[in-house]
């Protein structure tokens, strides 16, 4: 079996045809079901019986990929050990560099400094990213403790606003 090292590689979406038949199978199965077929897909080899069962995460990534695929977009798979400069972890923050710099002069995210820039690790960044969405999460908890209907409306809005974002900066970056 051939090995692949972590590299940051990039995959261009094949022909419509052939992403197509693997969305509508999963989207029929959703429909079906009311949800997505749960992970127990199979890998196979050319040999009877030559098969792996797919895990869950690898499922989603699949999912995913070809998700947007179908769409015609490209696909980057990077590994999470990945290095970023200060201007790509404030774009996947979605913050201004020097935002970002005052952070990590805070010690709010773990960077190292081996020459005169600084490098941040993917790992770093994301953890940081899930940390302020729970404090924020929290924040609007505590403004609605008086009120439990608002704060579940509230938090509602925001999960909303943070997916409109996203889909705002991904079309931006397209």
């Amino acid at each position: 079996m051939a090995t692949s090292t972590a590299t940051k590689e990039t995959f261009l979406a094949p022909e419509a045809p052939q992403t197509g038949k693997i969305y509508n199978f999963i989207e029929a199965h959703a429909e079906k079901n009311g949800s997505r077929p749960s992970p127990q897909f199979f890998l196979s080899g050319a040999d009877a019986g030559d098969q792996v069962e797919i895990p869950h995460a690898i499922y989603e990534v699949l999912v995913k990929t070809v998700e947007a695929m179908r769409k015609g977009l490209a696909i980057t798979i990077t590994p999470s050990s990945m290095t970023l400069t200060t201007q790509q972890a404030a774009e996947l923050l979605g913050v201004t560099r020097p935002t970002l710099v005052r952070l990590l002069d805070a010690g709010k995210i773990p960077f190292e400094k081996p020459g005169t820039h600084r490098r941040i690790k993917l790992e770093d960044v994301l953890a940081f990213k899930e940390v302020r969405k729970a404090e924020q999460y929290e924040a609007l908890d505590s403004l609605g403790a008086l009120d439990d209907e608002n704060s579940e409306a509230a938090t509602i809005r925001m999960k909303k606003a943070r997916a409109v974002a996203a889909e705002r900066r991904r079309q931006h970056k397209e």
